[in-house]
This record gives C-alpha cells, sequence and structure tokens, in this order.
C-alpha cells in the first residue's frame, strides 16, 4: 500500500511572469497584506485575484492551489527573522537575539502561527534560519542528536509562549472586553487562592505587554541556562 504522494511548491522551479509587473513575489506581499488584514479565515484566491487586478484562475500559473501559496506566505515570514553570527556576538546572544525576532515576527503576523507544524518549512529563509540555529547550537559545543533536541526546546519554548498569547489577544481584542470588569471578576475567583491573588496583585499594576516580554526573557534565559548546563565540561 502507498501512502499519499508529498508534494511541495518549492521542489519545483518558479515559472516566470505571465504579465509585465505581474510575479510570484508581487503575489506573495499581496497574499502577505491581505492575511494581515483578515487572517486565514479571509485569504482566497478569488480576493487575492482582485487585491492584484486580476483573476483568480490566473493565479494557479504561480501555484498549484491553496497550500501551495500558504507555503510561499510562511516562508516570507521567516525571512523577517533576525539570524546574528555567533562568530561575532557568542552562540547566546545569537539565540537570544534570533529567539525574540521570532516572537515578534509570529505577534506581527498572528495568522502564520496556525501553519506552525501544519506545512513543511523548504524554502530558502526557513532553512536559513534553520541552518543558522543548528550552527549557533553546534559553536556552543552540542553535538550529534543533542543539537536537534536543543534546537526543539528552544522552538518548543518560543512556540508555546507565543501562540496562546496571540490567541488571548485574538479573543479579547473581537470581544473588546472591558478591562476593569474583568479585573474585578477575577479578583473574585482568585479569593480563595491566595497563592494566586498574590501572583495576580504583583502583575496586574504593570502594562501586560510589559509583564509578557519579561517573562518571555525570564523563559528564555531559564532555558538557555538549562540547556548550557548539559554541555560537556
Amino acid at each position: 500500500m502507498t501512502g499519499k504522494t508529498f508534494s511541495s511548491v518549492w521542489l519545483r522551479e518558479p515559472r516566470k511572469a505571465t504579465s509585465p509587473g505581474r510575479s510570484r513575489e508581487e503575489i506573495v506581499r499581496a497574499a502577505v497584506e491581505l492575511l494581515n488584514e483578515e487572517g486565514l479565515s479571509g485569504l482566497s484566491m478569488r480576493k487575492l485575484g482582485a487585491k492584484l487586478s486580476a483573476g483568480a484562475t490566473s493565479l494557479y500559473w504561480y501555484v498549484a492551489n491553496k497550500d501551495e501559496l500558504l507555503e510561499l506566505v510562511y516562508d516570507e515570514v521567516w525571512g523577517e527573522m533576525m539570524v546574528p553570527d555567533p562568530d561575532e556576538v557568542g552562540w547566546r546572544e545569537a539565540v537570544s537575539v534570533l529567539a525574540h525576532s521570532m516572537r515578534q515576527v509570529i505577534l506581527s503576523h498572528p495568522w502564520s502561527a496556525e501553519l506552525i507544524g501544519r506545512l513543511p518549512a523548504l524554502g530558502p529563509n526557513a532553512l536559513h534560519v534553520a541552518n543558522e540555529m543548528r550552527g549557533m547550537f553546534k559553536q556552543a559545543g552540542f553535538t550529534g542528536a543533542d543539537t536537534d533536541y536543543a534546537i526543539a526546546t528552544l522552538t518548543a519554548f518560543i512556540f508555546g509562549m507565543t501562540i496562546p498569547e496571540i490567541a488571548w489577544n485574538a479573543k479579547s481584542g473581537a470581544a473588546q472586553l472591558d478591562v476593569e470588569q474583568m479585573r474585578s471578576m477575577v479578583v473574585q475567583v482568585f479569593e480563595r487562592y491566595p497563592h494566586m491573588r498574590e501572583g495576580y496583585e504583583l502583575s496586574r499594576v504593570e502594562d501586560p505587554r510589559v509583564v509578557r516580554e519579561v517573562a518571555f526573557d525570564f523563559g528564555l534565559v531559564s532555558v538557555l541556562d538549562g540547556l548550557e548546563r548539559r554541555l560537556p565540561t
């Protein structure tokens, strides 16, 4: 029994533009703009064609289907991430800058969080980030499979901290929550849980965005400290 054939837009050469001013790069830029405005549910070949003043069918010259278009825009997002040279700044600083940049890029394109793990990351930008990240951990002293385990630990932390934040932002933004009313209810809920109430009281005076940024940095430093301790002495 044979499985489903694997395919990717990155496994073939891009087709040349069929008209002046039209290119795959132009289509990708327009798709990213549409996704930033309307999210994944708002993207369709018809809407994209209208945005480009072109018929939806003409877009299929460049991509076979919507999933291939999503592969292209997903890779475009990876191209926005900062990838420092560990030879210049050291492996920990390079990893830290990349981690913060990865978080900010995903937050800037919330729809991209829904594509993580769903699509193959085989584009040049994603492969560049993955290759350089591996080089950072190899420079640190990781070898063999431990290098991949370290990368998996880092990315799990980044995605685990960032994706719920996107989900919360989407929910609270859509519902336009009354902040004071929400805080009053939270205080009531925490009344029987003193440790939770203490933590909430400590954080409620701060800007939530600052709290999340500090929490991310605290966790990142802790992850890197833990990984560093696993290196051979």
